[in-house]
């Protein structure tokens, strides 16, 4: 009931807002155009365009209730600074979204008139319908009255005529909901393609623009990152190394027992390097995620986590490799984050798929704290899923447990 109402209001008062509206943007542009010669119609039509401007911004305010959507508002084009009065003045001129609002003021008045008519008939039969039992036991004693049950040869009697009437009623009463939420989308629709449609779209823009940023300033970071820990861990040790073999090979003729123990020692660091350089490959995709997909990568990673991992993957499909890169990193990372961080006793990753998104969720039981603020190592996981339209959700209070949740579309 409570969305019967809302459209009706919607059709009901939007139809006399909207024959004003048109009445002034219709003599306004046309005193504007006529006028333009002399530049009398130009500010004349720049005061068209902003009259249309506020009706547009009231239109706006009521689709949002009646498509059930955020209120949407497209941003006008604002003169440059230093802008002399005359160019303000004219400024809504420059504006594609002002004459959109000027367009959707003359357009709108067919759809209103259709919603409005339509909703006065479908409030006014059910109630004149249901009613008539009560007023229509006078009216039927009114000299020459005739009704239309009598005319269709069904009678004249009370009851024939109460029931005929309340069956109609109660017809246009069960139509009513279907017929007022069509006639005002049908108008609204009209309302969100010229008076949000640019807004929209400018806003998908954005969130692409920003997804391309983060995409570059996650990779960016990852590169850094990946620089400094091989210039920290392998590069010294591969540098200790190449120091430890010369120095054995002096050692040689002199001193073959030291020898071999700096070869042993330089062995034994030999195959750190190589352990070093297979926890920094983690970051990368690994070959079992090409070749094999997210169950095996994602059980090869629990299997290495130093913190046990209760792993529940329900999903066995093949994605687009940057979903499953971004999938994996996450994991990758929120894992390390585990076994350096949370001083946890158990951890759980989920992996499901619900609709067009993949879903992983990683909990464990340690000391929380964890937020995605920038210098953080969950901001850099955050700009990694924004780059596939992805999104992180963390949800870690002092004191644990963490939760910590990534989407991505993969439809």
């Amino acid at each position: 009931m409570r969305r019967v109402l809302l459209d009706s209001r919607y059709t009901l008062v939007g139809f006399p807002t909207t024959i004003i509206g048109f009445v002034l943007m219709i003599a306004g542009f046309a005193a504007g155009v006529g006028t333009a010669v002399v530049w009398i119609g130009v500010p004349l039509l720049a005061g068209t365009l902003m009259v249309a401007r506020g009706f547009a911004d009231a239109e706006r305010g009521w689709l949002s209730r009646v498509l059930d959507r955020p209120p949407v508002r497209p941003r006008y084009k604002q003169p440059p600074p230093g802008a002399g009065r005359m160019r303000r003045l004219v400024n809504p001129l420059t504006s594609g979204q002002s004459w959109l609002d000027l367009l959707h003021g003359v357009l709108n008045l067919p759809f209103a008139i259709i919603s409005f008519v339509l909703t006065v008939v479908f409030w006014a039969l059910p109630l004149a319908g249901l009613t008539w039992p009560v007023y229509g036991f006078f009216t039927m004693r009114i000299p020459g009255s005739v009704e239309l049950p009598e005319l269709l040869g069904l009678g004249d009697s009370y009851l024939v005529n109460s029931t005929f009437y309340f069956g109609i009623g109660l017809i246009f009463l069960l139509l009513m909901p279907l017929t007022i939420r069509v006639s005002a989308l049908t108008r609204a629709m009209l309302g969100r393609g010229l008076l949000t449609g640019v807004a929209e779209l400018q806003e998908r823009i954005d969130d692409l623009a920003q997804g391309r940023a983060a995409a570059v300033s996650a990779e960016a970071n990852a590169l850094r990152k990946l620089e400094r820990d091989i210039h920290d861990g392998p590069q010294q040790r591969l540098v200790s190394l190449a120091m430890e073999l010369s120095r054995a090979q002096r050692q040689m003729t002199k001193d073959p027992d030291g020898a071999q123990a700096t070869l042993t020692s330089a062995i034994s660091a030999t195959r750190e390097t190589l352990d070093e350089l297979r926890a920094l490959s983690r970051g990368i995709a690994p070959p079992i995620l090409s070749d094999r997909g997210l169950a095996p990568a994602l059980a090869a990673l629990a299997g290495r986590c130093t913190v046990p991992v209760d792993l529940d993957v329900q999903t066995v499909e093949r994605y687009q490799a940057a979903v499953e890169n971004a999938i994996y990193f996450v994991c990758a990372e929120t894992l390390t984050n585990v076994a350096k961080h949370s001083r946890a006793t158990v951890c759980t990753i989920q992996l499901t798929r619900i609709g067009d998104v993949l879903m992983l969720t990683i909990g464990d039981d340690g000391v929380g704290g964890a937020h995605v603020a920038k210098g953080h190592g969950l901001a850099g996981l955050a700009d990694r899923l924004r780059a596939v339209d992805g999104e992180l959700t963390v949800r870690s209070p002092d004191g644990g447990p963490t939760l910590i949740v990534a989407e991505v579309p993969c439809g």
